[in-house]
């Protein structure tokens, strides 16, 4: 497959109305192995702005939280992995804020972006995570899909809408008991962070949202195509 411009590619996966929330710029896939193993030397190239975008979301993954890197969400924005379903920037933040509390350590070991399209970068991610309590430490590869804000993709600072986490071959079907609990999480954690940091996303709690859509499966029958990605 030939690369695509720095800047993406034509392709276009979301509307162009900025005003709607991340809700409707969720991009849903299956994979057929479900391994993400990255290979840098097959990463697309990106602009200097597409990949400051990627630089500041992996200084995120690393435990390097700042306002300023919060802010690459919009404050309408959707986060969604195995264990978190946050749907504005305040819940976002305390997720962001709360890594250290949880973690002793978290290293990126690489990234291969495997999509650069006009509005949607995906990249395949590995990320070792010491935690604080046991010493033990996990190493995860994902796909991370950041679906782009239509009213920055032109600008020299880009922000997601969307930013999906997944680490196995099937999507998330946002049902069931798993579902609740990572809403629940989401929902409260910001709650109980005493930090200035969160507290500057407060207003974001108020940033319009729509009811998490659901979909029966995390398979290709719950509108998750099959894409080797």
């Amino acid at each position: 497959m030939s690369a695509p411009p720095p800047t993406g590619s034509d392709k276009r996966h979301f509307p162009d109305d900025a005003s709607l929330p991340g809700e409707h710029f969720e991009v849903r896939q299956t994979h057929p192995t479900g391994d993400y193993t990255p290979d840098r030397s097959k990463s697309f190239p990106l602009s200097p702005a597409r990949q400051a975008l990627v630089e500041d979301i992996i200084a995120l993954y690393e435990m390097k939280p700042t306002v300023e890197r919060v802010k690459r969400y919009t404050p309408d924005c959707v986060y969604n992995d195995q264990f978190v379903y946050a749907d504005d920037r305040y819940k976002m933040a305390g997720q962001w804020f709360a890594l250290p509390k949880l973690f002793k350590s978290a290293e990126s070991r690489g990234y291969q972006v495997v999509t650069n399209d006009r509005d949607l970068i995906q990249f395949r991610h590995e990320e070792a995570w010491t935690f604080r309590i046991i010493p033990k430490t996990a190493v995860i590869n994902a796909l991370v899909s950041l679906s782009l804000d239509p009213g920055s993709i032109d600008s020299n600072f880009i922000r997601v809408k969307y930013h999906k986490d997944q680490a196995n071959d099937k999507d998330y079907s946002n049902e069931g008991l798993g579902a609740t609990f990572k809403k629940w999480q989401a929902d409260n954690v910001a709650k109980h962070m005493d930090s200035p940091e969160v507290k500057a996303f407060e207003a974001d709690k108020d940033a319009g949202k729509e009811a998490r859509r659901t979909y029966g499966s995390g398979g290709k029958e719950g509108n998750a195509p099959v894409k080797n990605l």
